[in-house]
C-alpha cells in the first residue's frame, strides 16, 4: 500500500523539479564569452552580446557557481530596490 502511494508522489516531485531546464533568464545566444581566473582561484565568465555585458557567471574555487544578470539590457547588472545586486545560484539540476 505504501509503495502504491510512493509512486505518484515521486512522479509529482519529478515534474515539479524539471521547470526552467537551466536556461538563463536573459538571451545570451551568440554571446562572446570572456573567461578569466582571479588571484584567489575564482573563475569569472562574462557573456557579452553586441559588446554589451548581459550575464556574469562566477565559479568560486570552493562552493557553487553563481550568476549576475542584466535583465533590462541597460548594460549594468540589475539591482534590487535597496540597491543590492541579486545573486542567483543553481541549487539543483538533473
Amino acid at each position: 500500500m505504501k509503495a502504491l502511494m510512493l509512486i505518484p508522489l515521486l512522479m509529482l516531485a519529478g515534474c515539479a523539479s524539471t521547470g526552467g531546464l537551466g536556461a538563463p533568464p536573459v538571451d545570451v545566444s551568440g554571446a562572446d564569452v570572456a573567461t578569466r581566473t582571479m588571484d584567489n582561484g575564482d573563475t569569472v565568465e562574462e557573456y557579452r552580446v553586441a559588446g554589451q555585458l548581459r550575464m556574469v557567471k562566477v565559479t568560486p574555487s570552493r562552493g557553487a557557481p553563481y550568476y549576475l544578470y542584466d535583465k533590462n539590457g541597460d548594460g549594468r547588472m540589475d539591482n534590487d530596490k535597496d540597491g543590492v545586486s541579486p545573486v542567483y545560484w543553481k541549487l539543483y539540476s538533473w
